[in-house]
C-alpha cells in the first residue's frame, strides 16, 4: 500500500472511532464521561493531520498522526484501568467517598455536586471490554498504520 493509502486508512480509522463514539452518544443515548471526552480530542487531531498529510506529503505528518493515535490509545488504557478499579481516576469523575461518619447535609451536597456520568463505571461493553478498552486497542492498531505510513518511501 502507498504512503497516501496508509495515511487515508489511518485517518479513516480515527473518523470511524470518533464517529462511533458520537453515534453511541447521540443515537444510543450513552452520555460520555470526562475521560471519554478526552479520548476524542486526539482522534480529531489525527483526522486533521491526515487531511493535511493527504494534501501535503510532509514526512513528519505521519509521525504526528502516530503520536495522536498513541495519545488516545494511552488515554483508553488509563480509562480502562479506572473502570476496572486498577487505579484511581480523576476526582472530577469518580467517587471513592464513603458515607460512614458524614452528615446528611454533606452527603446531599456531595451528591448534588457529583457529575452525571462517572468514569469508573463502564457504560457499555462487548466481549467484556468497554468502549475505552476498544478505543485503546483500535487506536494502537492505528499507531502502527501511521508508523507504516511514516516509514514508507515514495
Amino acid at each position: 500500500m502507498t504512503r497516501a493509502g496508509l495515511v487515508f486508512l489511518a485517518t479513516l480509522g480515527s473518523v470511524a472511532l470518533l464517529g462511533g463514539a458520537l453515534a453511541f452518544q447521540y443515537i444510543g443515548g450513552l452520555l460520555p464521561c470526562h475521560l471519554c471526552l478526552l479520548q476524542r480530542y486526539p482522534h480529531a487531531v489525527a483526522i486533521a493531520i491526515g487531511v493535511v498529510a493527504l494534501v501535503i506529503p510532509w514526512r513528519v505528518l505521519p509521525w504526528a498522526g502516530a503520536l495522536a493515535a498513541a495519545a488516545t490509545s494511552g488515554l483508553g488504557v488509563y480509562h480502562t484501568g479506572v473502570e476496572r478499579h486498577w487505579w484511581a481516576g480523576p476526582a472530577s469523575c469518580t467517587s471513592s467517598m464513603t458515607v460512614q461518619g458524614i452528615s446528611a447535609k454533606d452527603l446531599l451536597a456531595h451528591i448534588l455536586a457529583a457529575p452525571v456520568v462517572r468514569c469508573d463505571e463502564a457504560a457499555w461493553s462487548f466481549l467484556h471490554l468497554s468502549m475505552a478498552s476498544w478505543n485503546a486497542i483500535f487506536s494502537a492498531v492505528l499507531v502502527l498504520v501511521w508508523i507504516g505510513a511514516a516509514l514508507k518511501t515514495r
